[in-house]
């Protein structure tokens, strides 16, 4: 299927959540999602990114009968490292469904839907690091600069309603931290507290030497919305007074596309190597009940602008 069959911001893969696509070094594409019933991951594979909408889809990893990852299996992403296939992704108890928490799974196989994955337990914060993963924590991302990989997650703090702030820390193993977690950023704004006071989502793309991370933030209705953090590639990463964040939101809900909630969002690259967001939206800004547990979030594609500067500009 040609890439030109592509349509840009519409719903594309129906009622896939916090939507991530990796591109393999042999040119193939591999999808994966958070699914309606919170309860697995499941890949799909093409050889064209616009194949991916209609390629058959590999539940490859189920829930949990009771106690750690039995309930809400959040926001998958697939990676390659050392050689091997890793899943991180954040998941409940049924005993304690908000006892969210970061897991890894891995596959030794040439083939990630086909092969056999391995739980590799809950992330492992670095030995000197009391606090790492001992609240909500989701949403782990993984990249890589100037030989050092680094893990960007999401992990609530404080009492009562808590806080979701964004962390970083180096990484020893692709299951295990080398150092302690690193305070990036919380939610400092208006835009950022409607309903939770949320970040979290983070994605990286890199362009004339700065790396640009994304992350979403407010509740997960209409109000959800993307904000962005950026730093050179030569600075120190650890350093919070390395990272300058964004103002206002880099992608918000648009009334006149009838695009509400456009967030936790990934990137790839097309075909001819454009750069691609792969973001999750709604196309209904009323939601009777929880939003969270409203199936209609879709996957749809954007293409990444770029501007004098070098910096991305996201626009319906």
């Amino acid at each position: 299927m040609s890439e030109k069959t592509l349509k840009w911001n519409e719903p594309w893969i129906l009622q896939r959540a916090d939507p991530y696509i990796y591109r393999h070094t042999d040119g193939a594409y591999y999808f994966t999602a958070s699914v309606p019933a919170y309860d697995g991951i499941v890949l799909r594979r093409a050889d064209t990114l616009a194949a991916l909408a209609q390629a058959p889809e590999v539940r490859i990893w189920e829930k949990h009968e009771n106690g750690p990852m039995s309930e809400h299996i959040w926001a998958p992403e697939l990676h390659f490292l050392d050689g091997c296939w890793y899943i991180y992704f954040a998941a409940g108890e049924k005993e304690d469904i908000w006892k969210i928490r970061p897991w890894v799974l891995a596959c030794e196989g040439a083939d990630p839907l086909s092969g056999k994955w391995t739980e590799k337990g809950k992330m492992r914060r670095a030995p000197q690091d009391p606090f790492s993963f001992e609240s909500f924590s989701l949403d782990a991302t993984v990249f890589e600069n100037k030989g050092q990989r680094y893990y960007v997650w999401a992990e609530k703090v404080g009492v009562g309603k808590q806080i979701s702030n964004l962390y970083i820390a180096q990484m020893d193993t692709p299951w295990s931290l080398k150092t302690v977690q690193v305070l990036l950023t919380g939610p400092d704004y208006d835009w950022e507290r409607v309903g939770f006071w949320v970040n979290e989502g983070p994605a990286v793309i890199k362009r004339g030497g700065r790396i640009y991370l994304t992350y979403s933030a407010s509740e997960t209705g209409a109000a959800y919305c993307m904000g962005m953090l950026t730093a050179d590639e030569d600075a120190d990463l650890l350093d919070p007074a390395s990272w300058k964040k964004e103002r206002y939101p880099v992608l918000a809900s648009c009334e006149e596309k009838g695009i509400y909630g456009p967030g936790h969002n990934s990137f790839t690259t097309d075909g001819e190597g454009n750069d691609i967001l792969v973001y999750h939206a709604r196309t209904q800004k009323e939601i009777t009940g929880d939003p969270l547990y409203n199936p209609n979030r879709h996957t749809m594609l954007m293409k990444v602008e770029w501007d004098s500067h070098q910096r991305p500009v996201f626009s319906f």
